[in-house]
């Protein structure tokens, strides 16, 4: 057994991942091939690693518990704010399908290159976009799944207005303490909880 399907065992075992597709998709897309060379070594590690210009990729068990709590399904539409590496991308390409469609913001222009060779190496469909994550992208809007991968102190007004009825974000929300926020959109209004605490880079 290599050291990434003993990562995903341990997921399993701990109750992080539980449904089949998020297991397929974290089995079919390793973690190493989104990270610098410097940083592959580590990539079986639970915890965060960094990707150069002062940004990381988040442990595996919050990928799981992200994408387990976002509930995306075949034929989505998703916005993802924080490209890094195009990890999240290419895991989300892959549960939304190739009826879906994927599109990822990156304020550091390099990464958002690095994420683009590396979802065209995993052979998966995201647009990648340099921008600011805060205005979300409009271009595209109303989107069924949003997942914010870095901190803000509030929620950007314009990603709640880009969801679409029925859809589902999730988002890290504070400053020196924060927590993952799950937000579902209803013909009433929002429902927000916590899901649990969280420390993410702050969202530039």
């Amino acid at each position: 057994m290599g050291c990434w399907e003993e990562v995903i065992q341990n997921l399993i075992s701990c109750g992080y991942l539980r449904s089949e597709k998020v297991i397929q998709a974290m089995r079919k897309i390793p973690r190493a091939d989104f990270l610098p060379p410097e940083a592959r070594p580590y990539a079986c590690e639970d915890r965060p690693l960094p990707i150069g210009f002062g940004q990381t990729i988040s442990a595996p068990h919050m990928y799981a518990i992200m994408l387990e709590a976002a509930q995306v399904q075949e034929g989505n539409k998703v916005l993802e704010v924080g490209a890094g590496s195009g990890y999240g991308a290419a895991l989300l390409s892959f549960l939304a399908g190739k009826k879906g469609k994927v599109y990822s913001i990156e304020v550091v222009p390099q990464l958002a290159e690095f994420a683009r060779k590396n979802i065209q190496k995993s052979k998966m469909h995201a647009v990648i976009i340099e921008g600011d994550g805060k205005q979300g992208y409009p271009e595209e809007a109303p989107y069924d799944r949003i997942l914010v991968t870095a901190a803000a102190i509030s929620l950007p007004a314009p990603l709640l207005l880009q969801l679409a009825e029925g859809g589902r974000m999730l988002a890290p929300i504070g400053g020196l303490f924060q927590e993952l926020v799950l937000l579902e959109k209803t013909k009433s209004g929002i429902l927000q909880r916590s899901l649990l605490p969280v420390l993410f880079v702050p969202l530039r």
